[in-house]
């Protein structure tokens, strides 16, 4: 029997002491909506996780993922997670969010306590459960 999961390739970009999160689209048919998550996307047929996670950021906010590592995978009963690692070299103005409704430096007290402002939203919004999890075992790990 195959896999029915989905795979998606997300990654994990820092900057300092700061994570850069995604507030998703506020729209009711994809998964977590108006929630922070990590950038990233579904794995194409016949694509790696290194290379999606590649394509994905590049899309979402046209930046060139040149250094990166595996950080770890998350699988569940619906979706396996490929998290990936990488410092962000640019500023955030060098971004340009092609994917969801705002973009932001996250601290790890913002993601501590589930919830960050967003100015294009002009409110405080959730992180999503899961990427809030990988988040907050990344920013133990790497305490190490």
């Amino acid at each position: 029997m195959s896999d029915q999961r989905v795979h998606v390739a997300i990654a994990i970009l820092y900057q300092q002491d700061k994570f850069l999160m995604q507030l998703r689209d506020n729209i009711p048919n994809i998964a977590v909506p108006g929630c922070w998550g990590l950038f990233g996307g579904h794995i194409e047929l016949g694509e790696t996780p290194d290379v999606a996670v590649q394509r994905e950021i590049l899309e979402e906010i046209g930046y060139n993922l040149s250094e990166f590592a595996q950080f770890d995978c998350y699988p569940d009963a619906k979706v396996v997670r490929h998290v990936f690692q990488a410092p962000l070299l640019v500023d955030l103005d060098q971004l340009v969010l092609n994917e969801g409704w705002d973009m932001g430096l996250l601290t790890a007290a913002d993601i501590r306590q589930g919830e960050c402002y967003s100015a294009n939203a002009g409110e405080v919004r959730p992180l999503g459960l899961m990427h809030q999890k990988i988040m907050l075992d990344f920013i133990e790990k790497s305490r190490g």
